[in-house]
């Protein structure tokens, strides 16, 4: 273990913080820096942090890596953007194939095993170099020539038998060799909860706001980089449709202009029946679960789980304790209002709720309105629920009601970002405020327009109607299976799932082709837990079959 290392303010003991990194032949020193630049910020760390590099034996001399080698270590001042700085430079510890071969990685890919010997020779050495029980801080990062992965020692403690009793702090974790386990820290693992009691969190910033769930993980991670067939992601396939990517296309003539929200704010209002001044258009819905966090002065805000953790993570980044009703799955994750503390004066919950797909009736939600309590709505999903059944979205008489849409799962404009918040005026004046500038892009705008007209609204309900017959073909495949237990009430374009050892399924399901959302970031699941978006038939079909093999060769 090198002596110089980085001893995180949570770790009363010094640990290697080690930098794997696969390269190209022929790859600069800015273009390794910059990729490990990006992953360090990724993991809360600086170049000063960096103990050593880890490689391939037949990489070590390489001028990039060798270069970035001589920047790193203690005293390095990462530039903004650019991962650039000047440090006193860290050793390159190198590795023969078949060494990095026996590691075992949470990310493989074909082509390094083809030409290495290892399926990630990033991501392998990371954990070879940093010794037994490495935690991997970054999965593997990748540019068209560099991959990169950060891994973290994990010595043990006196009297402690084994690091993995340890919880890995608001981070991703991986052991080396055990996939999905969380090590090091001080807060104990937590235990599947056996009521529906409020799980009370401290302020963000102290110790105990880490736990066993990334926040910041989103569906986009598990396809980002990889070829594989997509059911992580909840955005309807074949989308955008050809009409509205000509209205877009159109729309960029006028790009020299500022952007005008008059038009596409009054179409959405006419949409809902509501005025104009109860409707803000923001750039998707993360943009709006920020501007609420920065804008509303809550002093006890209850996040209903599980479901999306973005809003969660944008009141922790603005200061905000947050507390969490967890929904167990006995209940059918079904949501007594009775579990929210009656002087909570912000609670959050989605309907549909994204992972588990239940659809709670509109007047249950109601009902936890109070004089002085915003109640954030997320509908982000409820267009894909035929005839918006429980949509509280144009309802004025739902004291501090605020309803947040999207239009990126239904039409394909992930890329474009856009949604919008539907409230009372005196917060929408308040979330304007803290809103930048020109917020929504013009293609925005136009696209928020053009999906609000009465033939958008019938092509996105007999999608909904769509969804809803391949959702009732994917339920029936899963019920084939023993291993399978499925949360059956099922509304949205996507379905939960648990299996016993999910985690590794899901490994092998990637071999298999096929990418699905972990559930484990998920306060209220675990890693026995998947979430599965709906698709087509053929698709769906193949799905199932992979499934079939992975349960297979996994036992």
């Amino acid at each position: 273990m090198l002596s110089d290392a980085a001893s995180p303010a949570h770790l009363d003991v010094v640990v290697d913080v080690i930098v794997g990194v696969g390269a190209r032949s022929g790859v600069t020193v800015d273009e390794v820096l910059g990729l490990i630049g990006a992953a360090l910020r990724e993991a809360g760390l600086t170049g000063a942090a960096v103990t050593a590099l880890a490689t391939l034996d037949v990489r070590a001399g390489e001028p990039g890596i060798v270069g970035a080698a001589a920047r790193l270590g203690a005293g390095t001042r990462m530039e903004p953007g650019t991962g650039s700085g000047v440090g006193v430079g860290v050793p390159v510890r190198v590795f023969g194939s078949a060494e990095l071969a026996g590691v075992a990685v949470p990310h493989p890919s074909e082509r390094p095993l083809a030409a290495t010997g290892t399926a990630s020779v990033a991501e392998a050495a990371a954990l070879r170099a940093a010794g037994p029980g490495a935690v991997l801080l970054v999965p593997k990062r990748k540019t068209r020539r560099v991959t990169c992965a950060i891994a973290r020692s994990v010595p043990l403690r006196p009297n402690e038998v084994s690091p993995g009793a340890r919880l890995l702090p608001d981070t991703h974790g991986y052991i080396g060799g055990e996939p999905h386990t969380h090590p090091t820290g001080t807060t104990p693992i937590p235990t599947p909860h056996t009521t529906a009691a409020m799980d009370i969190d401290t302020p963000a910033g102290t110790s105990a706001d880490a736990d066993a769930h990334d926040l910041r993980h989103h569906g986009d991670a598990e396809v980002r980089d990889e070829k594989l067939t997509d059911l992580a992601v909840n955005v309807r396939t074949n989308t955008p449709p050809d009409w509205l990517r000509e209205r877009i296309a159109e729309s960029l003539t006028g790009l020299a202009a500022y952007p005008d929200g008059r038009a596409a704010r009054a179409a959405v209002a006419d949409r809902h029946d509501l005025p104009a001044r109860r409707v803000l258009l923001t750039a998707g819905a993360a943009e709006a679960f920020v501007l609420l966090a920065r804008a509303l002065p809550a002093r006890r805000a209850v996040v209903v789980h599980p479901q999306f953790t973005e809003p969660e993570a944008a009141l922790r980044d603005a200061g905000h304790a947050v507390e969490r009703v967890l929904l167990r799955e006995e209940d059918g994750f079904r949501f007594d209002p009775a579990q929210v503390p009656e002087d909570a004066d912000l609670v959050v919950i989605g309907n549909p709720t994204n992972p588990t797909s239940v659809l709670h009736p509109a007047a249950t939600i109601a009902s936890l309105a109070r004089p002085g309590r915003w109640l954030v709505v997320d509908e982000a999903f409820m267009d894909a629920v035929p005839g918006e059944r429980e949509s509280l979205a144009a309802r004025t008489d739902v004291p501090g009601l605020v309803v947040l849409r999207s239009l990126t799962k239904t039409w394909g404009l992930a890329g474009l970002r856009i949604g919008y918040v539907l409230a009372e005026p005196e917060t929408i004046a308040a979330l304007e405020r803290v809103q930048p500038l020109w917020p929504v892009s013009t293609p925005a705008l136009v696209a928020a327009e053009a999906c609000m007209a009465p033939v958008a609204l019938m092509e996105a309900e007999d999608a909904a109607l769509r969804i809803g017959v391949e959702r009732a073909h994917l339920l029936a495949g899963l019920a084939e299976f023993d291993e399978v237990r499925v949360v059956a009430a099922a509304e949205g374009p996507f379905v939960l799932v648990r299996i016993e050892g999910a985690d590794a399924v899901r490994d092998r399901l990637r071999l298999l082709g096929f990418a699905v959302r972990r559930g484990d970031t998920f306060p209220g699941l675990d890693r026995h837990w998947l979430r599965i978006a709906v698709r087509d038939r053929v698709t769906t079909n193949r799905f199932l079959q992979a499934l079939d093999q992975a349960l297979l060769l996994l036992g």
